[in-house]
């Protein structure tokens, strides 16, 4: 799959699912973060729940873009075929008027141990990989699935103002960090210019709705301190994101250490996704059972030449793109 992101200071990196960021150390990461669940003695104030349901209705207009085509999945998602240039990404200004072009070749050439090696180009496979495509619909060329955020969606986070983003806080890499526990396998150091990784898809339990598991790619530039930027892609089961104990693709993005900047999937304007057959956000089928099946996604990310893939004027931009691929 392919898509792609855009950053908004002056030179932008930008990431094709595409994301941003200049990546010195990849990992991937399993994850569980519990949140505080005490309850707490609210009173209702009817202008200020007025005021809530506005906002949540304004953004959902934001998020949610007219469809040409709409698939009801099995999971109850509703995806909508949205054309590629209506999609959130082209709300920035710098991409106002612009349309995707189709996306750069993959690399075929890599270097190992000083040694330049020609790697196969393998083609996206067709295999339904998400629940929505056991339809047997697709959305048509041109346009771009979405998975439809709904006003539940909204509802069940812990923030409304902070949808679609990660929770602020400081940043680790090691596995003790404030309950939220994971393993990491990384490396850093010199340049790098992609990464590739197969994970095995699973649906562990998570025990409240307010915890998360996953396991994804982590590519990363900076310090972990407020100038960290990342690329995230993988899978993921949040109750709290998603309303469901699936494992879903995700993306995720932030240029600040997950202050202001970056969201998951295609919850605002950064992404551009050029693939027609792999929604983000979308249920992941089938999965691995424990003495049964096993299931992977292949993640490719690499860094490709300027802006090759957008109607607009050459720019100082890097990109990395982002390939899933099912192996069975």
């Amino acid at each position: 799959m392919a898509s792609y992101f855009r950053k908004t200071s002056p030179i932008i990196h930008a990431f094709v699912i595409f994301l941003l960021v200049c990546s010195s150390s990849i990992s991937p990461v399993y994850s569980s973060e519990p949140h505080n669940l005490h309850a707490r003695n609210r009173t209702f104030r009817p202008d200020k729940e007025l005021q809530k349901l506005k906002f949540i209705r304004q953004r959902l207009n934001k998020i949610n873009k007219p469809a040409v085509k709409t698939i009801q999945s099995p999971d109850g998602d509703t995806i909508d075929c949205v054309l590629s240039h209506h999609q959130p990404a082209f709300d920035l200004p710098q991409l106002k008027g612009q349309r995707p072009l189709d996306p750069p070749e993959r690399p075929r050439i890599y270097e190992r141990d000083g040694v330049m090696m020609t790697a196969e180009v393998e083609e996206e496979e067709e295999e339904h990989v998400q629940l929505w495509r056991m339809t047997g619909e697709t959305c048509p060329e041109g346009t771009i699935p979405i998975r439809r955020t709904t006003e539940q969606d909204m509802l069940r986070a812990s923030s409304v103002r902070r949808f679609g983003r990660k929770p602020r806080r400081r940043v680790r890499r090691d596995s003790t960090s404030n309950g939220h526990e994971h393993a990491v396998g990384y490396v850093s150091g010199g340049e790098y210019y992609g990464a590739k990784g197969s994970i095995n898809v699973w649906a562990p339990h998570v025990s409240n709705p307010y915890e998360f598991s996953l396991s994804q790619l982590w590519v990363i530039s900076g310090s972990f301190a407020h100038d960290l930027n990342t690329i995230e892609a993988g899978w993921q089961v949040s109750p709290e994101l998603y309303g469901d104990n699936y494992p879903r693709f995700f993306t995720y993005w932030t240029n600040d250490a997950y202050e202001a900047t970056g969201c998951y999937n295609l919850m605002c304007s950064g992404f551009v996704q050029t693939n027609n057959r792999i929604a983000i956000g979308a249920a992941i089928s089938p999965i691995s059972s424990y003495h049964g099946g096993q299931f992977d996604i292949t993640l490719l990310i690499w860094k490709v030449n300027p802006f090759s893939f957008l109607k607009t004027e050459p720019n100082r931009l890097n990109q990395l793109m982002l390939v899933l691929k099912y192996i069975f």
